[in-house]
């Protein structure tokens, strides 16, 4: 319970809560400790994870204060003063804006199968972890709660929200994405991909929203192991939750519930959330 404000919605991660005075439409945005994998709530949660990709969603909004953003002006409840962000009410739209700067994850899967990446071709001859000719905008779409997202082609982004909101999202978020992976390599870190939400405003005006360039949104690998590594595990250590991943896959076969998380999973996941934001100086 917070004082002053009522659940109206809790996803895998993150709970909302709308005020209880019914002329102020902003929204409470909190970050919880519970992480998942493979669309599943694990047990137990990591220990300041809601804290710590808050503070990371803060400091990159501020980073890119001249985008409009989410962020409404206001005092947050004292329980979760850490771990939340007062928000305008938006019109989600239902696109994730993914833009991918290196060739990983199912990028590659695709790439291997097909040359391309969400149907785009590339250039032969790509290995695993490499930077891309140029960064990909590669959209898919928010399916409904208990469903898996869906890549779509540009063509689909536009009969989704119309040619020029198309346009608008694809050029905010490359736009973001090079600012933001500019940042991170003067800090030592590769941003290899990373998903964007928008929402629009009463006045029509598309907002960045959500958590943005979060461990839990993005995938930074460090420079250096990038760089001198000789195996794909050495090169793209991620700074996120892909240590409870690779545990899961080898420790449950999707079926039932799934096992508890081993303290030792959980201690070195936290310590890579932590890291992140010590490495931005977040």
């Amino acid at each position: 319970m917070i004082p002053g404000w009522r659940h109206i919605y809790s996803g895998k991660v993150r709970d909302l809560y709308a005020s209880e005075d019914a002329a102020d439409t902003r929204i409470l945005v909190v970050a919880s400790d519970r992480v998942s994998a493979f669309d599943t709530v694990l047990s137990p949660g990591i220990p300041e994870k809601g804290a710590l990709l808050t503070r990371l969603s803060r400091w990159w909004f501020s980073q890119l204060d001249d985008v409009a953003n989410h962020l409404a002006e206001g005092d947050i409840p004292a329980s979760v003063a850490d771990r939340a962000m007062l928000a305008q009410s938006l019109e989600m739209l239902p696109i994730e804006c993914v833009v991918r700067g290196y060739i990983t994850g199912t990028g590659w899967a695709e790439y291997v199968e097909n040359g391309t990446v969400c149907g785009i071709p590339l250039p032969a001859g790509l290995q695993n972890g490499d930077r891309l000719p140029e960064p990909l905008f590669t959209p898919a779409y928010k399916a409904p709660m208990g469903e898996h997202d869906e890549n779509i082609s540009f063509d689909r982004v536009v009969e989704l929200v119309g040619a020029d909101q198309a346009e608008r999202l694809r050029e905010a978020s490359l736009a973001i994405y090079s600012r933001a992976a500019g940042i991170a390599e003067q800090r030592g870190l590769i941003l290899a991909d990373t998903k964007f939400e928008f929402g629009t405003d009463a006045d029509g005006i598309l907002r960045l929203a959500d958590e943005v360039l979060t461990s839990d949104s993005s995938r930074y690998w460090d420079a250096a192991a990038w760089r001198d590594g000789t195996t794909p595990a050495e090169r793209m250590a991620s700074f996120d939750k892909q240590i409870v991943r690779d545990w899961l896959a080898a420790n449950w076969d999707k079926q039932g519930e799934p096992p508890a998380l081993p303290d030792e999973i959980v201690e070195r996941t936290a310590a890579r959330y932590r890291e992140l934001v010590e490495r931005l100086g977040a």
